[in-house]
């Protein structure tokens, strides 16, 4: 590991998926093959990486976001919501005759549940050759996500030569995700993927595995509406979910990524992160939108002092009994 003598100019640096979605507001979900009017309909910047980020400059972190975006309205809208956010776009690559990253969000209304229906043209592909060695080097701390695999598996090898910590959200199996994983510190993915990625059902078993085989510092799960799981140093910790009134759920894991980020930087311990991360997530789930309810440090304390959790005493016991 080579240390860099560069002086950061940034504290977080993303790369990674953005999106520009559609929200379609229902009152409820109809049947199977029926039909029901919705109630609205509106533009909404997202994508995994992208919202991290702008949680991350929200909570007054310096930050840079590198992908590709369309040039179309979308990809318009996109770059504006960074660039309003006060994020570093300097190392976007705008394509050209190509449309932006879009997904249609069904959002109940009823649950604030939503469906997603999503997709991202071949043109906007990020390559290895894309990802500079002066792009990851002045940063404090990498996030990433899995889908342009060769691109963000350089920008992780490029941080652990520079001794820079990589965090990662990862929802589903990348072809050639084996490279990525053994430069990412701290891994923290969907319900689905360690059981995915093991074959091992049990999660608690799937994240020790994962850990075992790769090394990272911590690997965890987040658990949609119960919060998160993780595991360090050969002990598990549990994190429960805060309960809101719940407009939408689009983007939660998001910005969960992105308090995640803010928190190790401010040096909290694991179950102070996972906890502080999971009251920023519940905050944005207040409104409606990828980016809709993201939060203040202040914020996401005032809801952590109120202190009413959504609990899975399953996971809570089975924590006890896997740390003796």
């Amino acid at each position: 590991m080579v240390l860099s003598l560069l002086m950061p100019q940034f504290d977080v640096t993303g790369v990674g998926l953005n999106a520009t979605d559609t929200l379609i507001l229902l009152p409820k979900f109809p049947a199977y093959a029926g039909k029901i009017a919705f109630d609205e309909e509106m533009y909404s910047p997202g994508g995994q990486v992208a919202s991290a980020m702008v949680q991350c400059a929200r909570l007054g972190l310096k930050v840079k976001y590198i992908g590709t975006v369309g040039d179309d309205l979308r990809g318009k809208i996109q770059m504006e919501s960074l660039e309003g956010s006060g994020i570093d776009i300097s190392d976007v690559k705008v394509v050209s005759n190509c449309p932006n990253q879009t997904a249609y969000i069904l959002i109940d209304k009823s649950t604030g549940e939503r469906t997603v229906l999503w997709q991202r043209a071949d043109c906007l592909r990020l390559e290895a050759d894309d990802i500079r060695e002066d792009m990851i080097a002045n940063t404090r701390m990498l996030h990433i996500d899995g889908h342009d695999t060769p691109a963000v598996a350089k920008a992780a090898a490029i941080a652990r030569r520079h001794g820079i910590p990589v965090t990662v959200d990862v929802d589903t199996i990348y072809q050639g995700f084996e490279e990525v994983l053994p430069n990412v510190d701290y891994l923290i993915t969907s319900s689905e993927f360690p059981t995915a990625w093991t074959g091992e059902k049990d999660p608690f078993h799937a994240l020790e595995r994962i850990q075992n085989q790769f090394g990272m510092r911590v690997a965890a799960m987040t658990l949609g509406h119960y919060g998160a799981l993780a595991r360090m140093g050969g002990k598990f910790y549990y994190s429960p979910a805060f309960v809101v009134n719940c407009e939408d759920t689009t983007g939660a894991g998001d910005i969960f990524h992105g308090g995640f980020c803010y928190a190790l930087l401010k040096g909290m311990d694991l179950l102070e992160a996972m906890e502080f991360a999971n009251a920023l997530a519940a905050l944005n789930c207040t409104a409606i939108g990828a980016r809709g309810g993201i939060s203040t440090e202040e914020e996401a304390r005032a809801l952590i002092a109120r202190s009413d959790r959504r609990i899975n005493k399953e996971f809570v016991l089975r924590s006890q009994r896997a740390n003796g």
